[in-house]
């Protein structure tokens, strides 16, 4: 059997950029087990499968070792391809999804707004095994919420010369690690490491800004803010909080069309 596969580049305008994540669309489910293994086949942070159910779309995320409970960049990444390559033209693409529904608004040819759900972090004041021994700090402020622990860094720089101790961030509990703090460019940059999910640093995590906008816009008084994250390949994107739903805009570029054969 051949099926069709796609990968694109999100939260960038130029190939290269931003993080890959590749696009499944299905006619009917695959058994998870083939869905899995398709994902570590691939070995890209995410590979989407997706399938209609009427008027819109169920999205289904896998990591090279896991399926995952929300992923933002392979869902701009599928909207682009259902709005490039798969002749879908309504102004909104909806996905339904182990997070609830997901929108995706289709602004303009390769740009988008990510409508999420808030994920309000809360403080802890219990520790968790393997966090700062994995950061390598002594200490800063901690959250958590129902995916990720959030660590809040003095400044840009200390963000910039984390050496994470990989083995040692696997041990927390977690979908993975998100740091962040205020940009020297932007209103507040980031790094997320999710080791225990079979990526050590993922360029882009559209899913952690919905962590990241409530924290910062109850920081600085605003509601839209300009975020960086700062992996190799960069990512850009410009955030409002409205209400209980996060928007993210961003880009995507199709890298690679053709299928496999399974």
């Amino acid at each position: 059997m051949k099926l069709p596969i796609y990968i694109a580049d999100a939260f960038t305008n130029k190939l290269f950029g931003g993080n890959p994540a590749a696009i499944c669309p299905l006619q009917e489910w695959l058994p998870e087990t083939t869905m899995q293994s398709l994902a570590a086949e691939n070995n890209l942070s995410e590979t989407a499968f997706i399938v209609q159910e009427g008027d819109h779309f169920r999205i289904r995320w896998f990591t090279p070792s896991t399926e995952v409970a929300l992923c933002g960049h392979a869902t701009l990444a599928s909207a682009h391809i259902f709005y490039t390559e798969l002749g879908y033209s309504k102004p909104e693409i909806h996905f339904n999804s182990l997070s609830g529904l997901l929108k995706v608004i289709h602004k303009d040819k390769n740009t988008y707004t990510l409508d999420f759900p808030v994920n309000q972090p809360e403080t802890v004041s219990e520790i968790p095994e393997g966090l700062f021994e994995g950061l390598k700090i002594d200490h800063a402020p901690v959250f958590k919420t129902s995916f990720d622990y959030m660590v809040v860094m003095p400044d840009q720089r200390s963000i910039e010369n984390l050496e994470p101790d990989f083995a040692s961030l696997a041990r927390v509990k977690a979908r993975g690690v998100v740091t962040t703090a205020k940009g020297d460019n932007a209103d507040f940059v980031s790094r997320c490491f999710y080791p225990q999910s079979g990526i050590n640093e993922d360029p882009v995590t559209g899913s952690a800004h919905t962590i990241m906008v409530p924290y910062w816009a109850k920081e600085s008084g605003k509601t839209t803010l300009t975020a960086i994250q700062l992996s190799k390949r960069k990512g850009f994107l410009v955030c409002e909080l409205k209400g209980e739903r996060v928007l993210m805009d961003g880009q995507a570029v199709t890298y690679l069309k053709g299928e496999y054969t399974i």
